[in-house]
């Protein structure tokens, strides 16, 4: 590597142990960089009053401590000089080379660009360095390694600084190294963030601990002798090691379970390490045999390693005094993953084709990110979107092939669709779980089998979106949906400026005046026509520029009513008020940024519009209708047994599905049953009125077009 600031000895503080692995060129370059980085911070300190030249040589240590390669090293020691000194990324490049750059920036926030807020700064700068480590990992584990120090370092700042720091390590960057495998990091991460967030309730659960710790060395120490004897009798060559869990998870544990501390058995348990796999489950065998194993609570992540690479066998014993004893067994190279995760196998100079299955697993991960961007409206959303994908609590289901697929705890039918293929969730119309048809809403466990079936015709339901648990599901079906929504406005736009042209006695606008238009106006066709459909432009007024009439004579000619059928889409939209069906006579309000929304000619929303033309439309219904329109009915019955049976039987054989009932009691021997119903027009809603007056329990009819006319509809 080439460097303009190069020097014959080697920095003291580059002379430290953690930096031997490297070879004599590596170490000159980081040199080099180390003399770069502090000549570039002189006279600049921490606010615990160090020179400011301690923390990036911090971060490079602790990099180096992970065995990562020198341009890693060298971007940690520079990775503050383009955002906190006068150096350019462009002398970093010309100094370093352009890989070491790369990372330089990708780690570099942006504060000099203007935000509204700090939480979109906040998000966008998470989006910035998440996409940056989905080109190269080692942004995010420089960063990692930033945030650690800065964590162990935070003596100095405002209080108010200090909770918002600890805040986002817990929420983000802890669940970041948890997803990578860097397990060290995870934990300590969680454990500072803790004692900074809640230092009291810390503070108890530290001194409970330690005092836990006596109490119970004594059964720690039986146990592990137990276990270490019985692996001998078995002729298992392991290592035994007593366990501690971290505070935080021990908080976790107790919030979540609603558990007083002495409640928590499981503050301890052991860690086995033997020689390889098969001696993995010998060892299993033999704890069983030893001491009773608890029933679910047993897991093979050998078999079905997590996403991040993590491989080891846990199982929960009823030990002695009946105290629950956790203890996972794992190989040494398993253990290695486990600790330092995707950092444990580094690999740069070869195809992907030679990836390790860490990597692997990981750069699928990163892929998905530039997926989520890709469908996701600005940072915020985004940073939302990824959020659920970083908490690691997962279910391992498989595809019809056998093919294993993690997913986050609670994800659904629609999540695996989206995991398996963009294409796949975007046409899903079914599933099968375990051979049997399942709702799509459907929460997957472990270990189900999930086909899903599609069609090429379907496309996202918006319902999806209630349910959908993973980034990648949620930001795809917003993606589709915008983009259907989108097609509908312009393709209700087209039918609003079709009807006003004709209305100016012109049938069609030619090419030629949409050129002008766009030229004079700077608006797209399709942009013009969407903007039309959503109530955003008016389409008379659209109309009159593009066939460049300057006036109106005040008279609008019939242009015939528009057709409704009531599946058009998202753009046109039957009014919750009123709740028009075919048959009533109906009036379109033009709604901005909701489009246009059917009412009854009646309805109170938009009785005030009906002396300004151009705020409403001319529309009737289509004499091409296909679908049912729910309709609400209210029914006041004596009460009789059996009552409630009768009136539903007498909706059905009108062919009238119900859709919802609920009722209430009146005064006197009275109950009043409400229904929505789905009905084809009028005429198949008065045929349903007559069948109901026919039964001679039935007192009162009313169709409510509101919840507000409950109590006072219009009595049929």
């Amino acid at each position: 590597m080439e460097a303009s600031d190069s020097s014959p000895s080697l920095p003291a503080e580059i002379q430290h142990p953690v930096f031997a692995y490297l070879g004599p060129n590596d170490l000159d370059a980081i040199g080099r960089a180390y003399r770069f980085s502090e000549r570039a911070h002189a006279g600049q300190f921490r606010k615990g009053g160090a020179p400011y030249i301690t923390h990036p040589l911090a971060v490079a240590e602790i990099l180096a401590s992970w065995r990562l390669d020198a341009q890693t090293l060298i971007a940690a020691l520079l990775h503050d000089v383009v955002e906190d000194t006068g150096v350019g990324s462009e002398d970093v490049s010309e100094s370093f080379g352009k890989p070491v750059a790369q990372l330089v920036d990708g780690v570099t926030k942006l504060d000099k660009i203007h935000f509204e807020n700090k939480a979109q700064a906040q998000a966008e700068n998470f989006r910035k360095m998440l996409l940056a480590m989905a080109r190269d990992v080692r942004v995010i584990l420089i960063k990692l390694a930033d945030r650690l120090h800065n964590m162990r370092t935070l003596e100095g700042m405002r209080a108010d600084k200090i909770h918002r720091i600890a805040q986002e390590t817990l929420e983000i960057y802890a669940p970041i190294a948890n997803r990578l495998g860097l397990n060290k990091v995870y934990q300590e991460l969680e454990d500072i963030a803790f004692q900074h967030l809640h230092p009291n309730r810390y503070k108890v659960i530290e001194k409970a601990v330690k005092a836990a710790r006596g109490n119970r060395r004594e059964v720690v120490e039986k146990i592990k002798t137990s276990i270490e004897t019985k692996l001998l009798d078995c002729r298992i060559g392991a290592q035994v090691y007593g366990r501690e869990k971290h505070l935080f998870s021990i908080y976790r544990k107790m919030q979540e379970k609603h558990l007083a501390f002495s409640e928590v058995f499981d503050i301890y348990g052991f860690r086995i390490i033997v020689e390889d796999a098969r001696d993995c489950y010998l060892t299993l065998g033999a704890l069983h045999a030893l001491f009773k194993p608890i029933p679910g609570k047993f897991k093979d992540y050998i078999a079905i390693p997590k996403p991040n690479g993590y491989q080891s066998l846990h199982t929960t014993l009823f030990g002695p005094f009946g105290a629950p004893v956790e203890v996972q067994i794992r190989t040494q190279e398993m253990h290695r993953i486990a600790e330092a995760g995707v950092a444990s196998h580094w690999l740069y100079k070869i195809g992907e084709t030679s990836l390790s299955e860490v990597q692997r697993r990981t750069h699928q991960w990163m892929q998905s990110l530039l997926d989520i961007q890709a469908d996701s409206r600005d940072s915020v959303e985004f940073l939302e979107h990824i959020k659920v994908d970083l908490f690691p609590d997962e279910v391992y289901v498989f595809t019809p092939k056998g093919r294993i697929v993690a997913l986050p705890r609670g994800a659904t039918a629609v999540d695996f669709a989206y995991s398996v293929h963009t294409d796949i969730g975007n046409h899903c119309v079914g599933t099968k779980i375990n051979s049997e048809f399942m709702p799509l809403s459907t929460p997957l466990r472990n270990g189900d089998r999930v086909e899903i079936l599609t069609s090429e015709s379907a496309r996202p339901n918006p319902a999806w979106a209630h349910f959908a648990l993973t980034g990648k599901a949620r930001a795809h079906i917003r993606s589709a949906l915008k983009n259907a929504h989108r097609h509908e406005s312009v393709s209700l736009g087209e039918q609003l400026l079709e009807q006003a042209t004709r209305a100016l006695g012109s049938e069609a606008v030619g090419e030629a005046q949409w050129e002008r238009y766009q030229k004079e106006s700077g608006w797209s066709r399709e942009d013009t026509l969407a903007e039309i459909g959503l109530g955003k432009k008016l389409a008379f007024v659209v109309a009159r520029q593009l066939l460049a009439r300057d006036q109106d004579n005040g008279t609008r000619p019939n242009a015939g009513p528009m057709p409704i059928r009531g599946t058009e889409g998202v753009a046109v939209r039957l009014g919750k008020c009123c709740r028009p069906i075919p048959g009533d006579p109906i009036i379109g309000q033009i709604k901005k940024d909701q489009g246009l929304i059917i009412h009854t000619h009646d309805c109170n929303q938009v009785r005030h519009y009906r002396d300004d033309p151009e705020k409403w439309v001319d529309v009737a219904w289509s004499s091409e209708l296909d679908k049912l329109f729910d309709v609400g009915i209210k029914v006041i019955v004596a009460n009789q047994r059996g009552v409630l049976a009768k009136v539903a039987a007498a909706i059905a054989n009108e062919g009238s599905d119900i859709d919802n009932v609920h009722m209430e009691e009146e005064a006197g021997a009275f109950t009043s049953l409400y229904f929505t119903v789905s009905v084809q027009n009028r005429l198949h809603l008065a045929r349903l009125m007559r069948a109901l007056r026919g039964l001679p329990e039935v007192i009162r009819l009313q169709r409510m077009k509101s919840r507000s006319e409950e109590r006072t509809g219009n009595i049929v």
